[in-house]
Formats: C-alpha cells, sequence, structure tokens
C-alpha cells in the first residue's frame, strides 16, 4: 500500500468517539462505501484523511462507486485514493478534499 506509513489510522471505536456514531453505523458507512476500510494487523481501520470535520469527505462515496463500477475491490480503491497519481499531480484523495471531484472521477474512469 502506497503512503501508508504516511496515513493516520482510525479504528471503529476511534470513529464513534471521533464522530458520535454507533460501531454499527461506522460498519453500515463501511459497508455502502462512504468511508472505505483495510484490514491493518487484522484490524479493520479507515484513513484519517477520508474525513473531514469528522465526517466521511462527502466526495468519496461517488468516486468509490465509480471505482467498483470499473472493476476495482474495496482494497484497491483505497490503495489508489491514497497512492500519488500522476495525471492529478498528488494522490486522488488529496485531490478530492481540494474539491477536484469531477477530475478524480474523470481519471478513475478511464483505469475501468
Amino acid at each position: 500500500m502506497t503512503d501508508a506509513a504516511e496515513t493516520t489510522w482510525l479504528t471503529v471505536p476511534d470513529l464513534v468517539e471521533l464522530t458520535g456514531q454507533t460501531p454499527s453505523r461506522i460498519r453500515r458507512l463501511i459497508d455502502d462505501r462512504h468511508l472505505l476500510a483495510a484490514r491493518v494487523d487484522g484490524v479493520l481501520k479507515v484513513p484519517s484523511v477520508f474525513l473531514r470535520d469528522d465526517a466521511p469527505v462527502p466526495e468519496l462515496h461517488g468516486t468509490a462507486i465509480v471505482l467498483a463500477d470499473a472493476g476495482f475491490s474495496d482494497a484497491e480503491s483505497l490503495d489508489w485514493l491514497l497512492a500519488e497519481e500522476d495525471s492529478l499531480g498528488t494522490t486522488p484523495i488529496a485531490a478530492l478534499r481540494a474539491g477536484r471531484k469531477s477530475e478524480v472521477r474523470r481519471v478513475a474512469q478511464a483505469l475501468a
């Protein structure tokens, strides 16, 4: 996984504390791709950059759907979002957080 060492990972209990949501609601957000998670050392974790103001980055959900439609697994989508993308000049999640949703989704669709 690219940049995993630089990524702050949050567990479900961390997310419960941060967002005020229940553990089942956090799992639903992951299941519905409002958040993407990976098992790190056997524990389900979400990159902190997938949150803004203690809530999922709104643009993440639609982008995760586009990636799934392009044949990406959730793990592959997570890797792609955290990895440097040459055509964007940054990581896709950084571009999403900077308001470049259309550009990120165009690149994601081109990967299909």
